[in-house]
């Protein structure tokens, strides 16, 4: 509700110093040229058109099926992040980046 986001419509109320255009050229990022517009995201958009075919949020967000859409889109564009780019996902922990347990001299004699 508050639209704190990484867009140029949010920096320019509350943090001046970034810049408020996007890389894709447009002269104002708005959420809705990163949702509807911007080609950056174009390969992903066709999750939100399948659910609305105007990207209209309010038929998005009212449905389980449109919030679902809404996360895939997020994830894999990375629309709404600072680098525009998606999160990588991390790497797990593996068997073999366990350290070996220390030998203890202690023989349990007491």
């Amino acid at each position: 509700r508050i639209g704190h986001c990484f867009t140029g419509e949010y920096y320019s109320q509350f943090v001046p110093s970034e810049n408020i255009d996007c890389p894709c050229g447009e002269a104002f990022q708005t959420r809705e040229h990163l949702l509807r517009e911007c080609p950056q995201y174009e390969d992903q958009r066709h999750v939100l058109e399948a659910v609305s075919r105007d990207i209209s949020l309010p038929e998005i967000l009212g449905t389980k099926e449109g919030i679902a859409a809404l996360a895939e889109f997020l994830e894999t564009s990375g629309a709404f992040t600072k680098t525009g780019k998606p999160r990588r996902t991390p790497d797990l922990p593996s068997f073999e980046d366990e350290p070996e347990p220390e030998d203890s001299d202690d023989d349990g004699d007491g």
